[in-house]
């Protein structure tokens, strides 16, 4: 369940945003977090980068810095709206996930952060494969979200965050093995810790999939 919180941070995203990085002082603050998933991959000014549920361009604005390619997509009209003021350098779509509106092995590098626990099984599925599809053969999907903390020291605090902001779908985000998830599309997830990566006491998961080359 939520509260009249989560409406409240959608309806005011500096509400929310100043909760989020309260939250992010756990691995460092909010510059870390927005670059967690991407620590240790290689971004050039040739990297096509798509910024999957972008939101306002939080993480975005992280990105132009490493490449003048960088397209976010939200379904958001409200979040793309303030996206584009708050990184004019990237070009914004509005548009679903689950159906993005691009053409086959468009990107180098996909990646979201904390959105996909937003997402029924289905829908995330679906847009595992979307994912799947636009990233260009040898690409990388890597993603940030929740994960069940092995830290028991850490539940009270996320099942807290999760009962007043979120809805039951983060929940079971927390039961789903993300890295199999990716493989079953047919991504390579590396078997080391460079596949999922812990923070926080186990309470947040960094996720890479790489689309294994053609031929």
């Amino acid at each position: 369940m939520a509260t009249i919180l989560r409406d409240w941070s959608y309806r005011y995203p500096w509400f929310y945003d100043a909760i989020a990085r309260l939250a992010a002082l756990t691995v460092g603050g909010e510059a870390r977090f927005r670059q967690l998933a991407l620590e240790g991959l290689e971004i050039t000014a040739a990297t096509h980068i798509l910024d999957l549920c972008c939101g306002c361009g939080q993480t975005t604005r992280f990105l132009v810095e490493r490449s003048p390619h960088v397209v976010g997509l939200d379904a958001s009209p409200r979040s793309i709206q303030q996206a584009q003021v708050n990184v004019p350098s990237a070009t914004f779509v509005e548009a679903w996930a689950e159906a993005m509106p691009f053409a086959e092995h468009q990107f180098d590098l996909v990646q979201t952060s904390v959105a996909l626990h937003e997402m029924q099984l289905e829908q995330l599925q679906q847009i595992i494969a979307e994912v799947y599809r636009v990233l260009k053969p040898g690409g990388v999907f890597t993603l940030i979200d929740f994960h069940r903390p092995h830290n028991p020291l850490l539940w009270p605090g996320l099942a807290t965050f999760l009962w007043v902001f979120e809805t039951d779908t983060a929940w079971q985000l927390l039961q789903l093995d993300l890295p199999e998830m990716l493989k079953q599309q047919g991504f390579e997830v590396d078997a080391s810790a460079l596949g999922q990566q812990l923070y926080a006491g186990g309470s947040l998961q960094v996720v890479r999939g790489r689309k294994p080359d053609e031929g």
